[in-house]
């Protein structure tokens, strides 16, 4: 099936929306990195229920493809005042080595329903911040998982770094080790931002960094960035995206900033009067977009850039894009084991979800008992959504016909409800729609998400929950 490339990016950096426009869309949604998301997860799927689609993922043999693994390492120095990850911020390093004490006992649980040297095509160790163990320690954890898995040759293996935490040895450690991948956290390269935010690193410190890790041979460099923050601006946000033009890493992710200090506790320590407004963050999406576009990049949608020769941008080309709880990537929908505490998993038709809290995800291991304390077991419904979710975010178009087929439905009467809800969108030129598909337009693509939460049959009853979608 060919499907259209994503919408070019504006020439400019003017606002591409109206603000009338940002006014009547831009409002709390999904990121859609699963659907059904994570909010509606329930108690009545743990542990059992998990060890069943792993026991039905050994019963499939060598039918099953490979597995991608996830392990969070909560663990970070000090306090980012932006962030909503699930982290503990300690300095005592030996809670890492309990950590991986802990993670062995989750591993041996997993290996016991899975089977082990299970195939395993794609490795990310996640955060808090993985760099907090040292090198000892990654090297512990790696042969642990290289005990207990095949990992295939040439697969991805991805770590992300905080810059503040690694030397140019560090990271020639890591890629002894296998890594191939990195992820650096950036955020903002403005001293004032960053101050307003708990996270001090010199711009010197990160492209030293770069440097290293292009000597190195790493495969793929993301720098992660955010807009939204506390004291930026325009003039501000354009000194950063100069800086990032000069550094030039393969891949971007330039996440916007959630506000939401009712439910993420560190965020009440930001001046909300220092955040800049609705029109601004616009503004500044506008400018990254043109900007990082002029500058050669591929804008592979919502909030990712890669450049052309990345594989990120070929899957785009060629309409291979998937979408994961890491975001945009290449490799086709697969299970996904997530290990360590609040880890999201996918096996099968059902997500699963670990403990939040070390002291419960201890406990449960302790008990030899898989920390699994909450998931979902998508029904139909659920999967031919996610099916159309999924093509809006990472293909921009669904065929009716194609989608229907493979579902056994009637398309346009099955969604009825939801072909009257596009009307707005559609009048606005954000999606084009004919007898046969759904097209998400240049200008829907800065609104993608709510095209999708159209289809959404959870999300309509609570948005409050999600970020907004500029």
């Amino acid at each position: 099936m060919n499907y259209p490339a994503f919408a070019p990016a504006p020439a400019s950096g003017q606002a591409v929306l109206p603000l009338e426009l940002l006014r009547e869309f831009d409002v709390p949604g999904p990121r859609y990195t699963s659907y059904p998301t994570a909010d509606r997860f329930i108690e009545a799927f743990g542990a059992d229920e998990y060890a069943r689609a792993l026991s039905g993922r050994r019963e499939a043999g060598a039918g099953a493809p490979p597995l991608s693994l996830y392990v969070h390492i909560p663990f970070c120095e000090s306090l980012c005042y932006y962030c909503a990850c699930n982290k503990i911020v300690t300095r005592h390093r030996e809670r890492g080595r309990q950590y991986l004490a802990y993670l062995a006992r989750e591993v041996e649980l997993q290996v016991a329903q899975l089977g082990r040297s299970a195939t395993v095509a794609q490795l990310h160790l996640g955060g808090g911040s993985p760099t907090f163990l040292d090198d000892a320690e990654l090297g512990e954890l790696m042969a642990l998982l290289h005990r207990s898995f095949a990992f295939v040759p040439g697969g991805e293996r991805s770590i992300e770094v905080d810059p503040r935490t690694v030397d140019a040895q560090r990271l020639a450690n890591l890629a002894a080790l296998g890594f191939n991948r990195l992820s650096f956290g950036v955020q903002d390269f403005d001293p004032e931002v960053q101050q307003a935010v708990h996270r001090i690193q010199p711009a010197s410190q990160v492209f030293a960094l770069m440097d290293a890790a292009r000597a190195l041979g790493f495969e793929s460099i993301n720098v992660d960035l955010i807009y939204g923050l506390p004291r930026q601006n325009d003039a501000s946000f354009e000194r950063t995206l100069a800086q990032l033009r000069d550094l030039r890493p393969d891949r971007i992710a330039l996440y916007a900033y959630a506000h939401m200090p009712e439910r993420f506790k560190p965020q009440r320590r930001i001046a909300a009067d220092e955040l800049p407004d609705a029109a601004t963050r616009v503004r500044m999406l506008a400018a990254a977009i043109a900007q990082l576009t002029e500058a050669g990049y591929v804008y592979i949608g919502m909030d990712h850039f890669a450049l052309p020769g990345d594989p990120l941008a070929i899957a785009k080309k060629e309409g291979r894009l998937h979408r994961d709880f890491q975001g945009y990537g290449v490799r086709p929908e697969g299970d996904l084991v997530a290990l360590g505490v609040s880890g999201i998993g996918r096996v099968g038709a059902t997500y699963s979800q670990n403990a939040k809290t070390l002291d419960d995800y201890y406990d449960l291991l302790d008990q030899g008992h898989l920390p699994v304390v909450r998931g979902l077991a998508l029904s139909r419904d659920d999967l031919l959504r996610r099916a159309v979710i999924m093509a809006l975010m990472c293909r921009g178009r669904v065929d009716f016909n194609a989608v229907g087929e493979a579902y056994a439905v009637d398309f346009r009467r099955y969604f009825a409800t939801e072909f009257a809800a596009l009307g707005p969108q559609v009048v606005q030129g954000l999606v084009r729609l004919s007898d046969h598909d759904l097209v998400v337009t240049e200008r829907g693509w800065f609104l993608v998400r709510a095209v999708a939460m159209i289809f959404d049959r959870y999300c309509r009853a609570n948005r409050a929950r999600f970020s907004r979608v500029v």
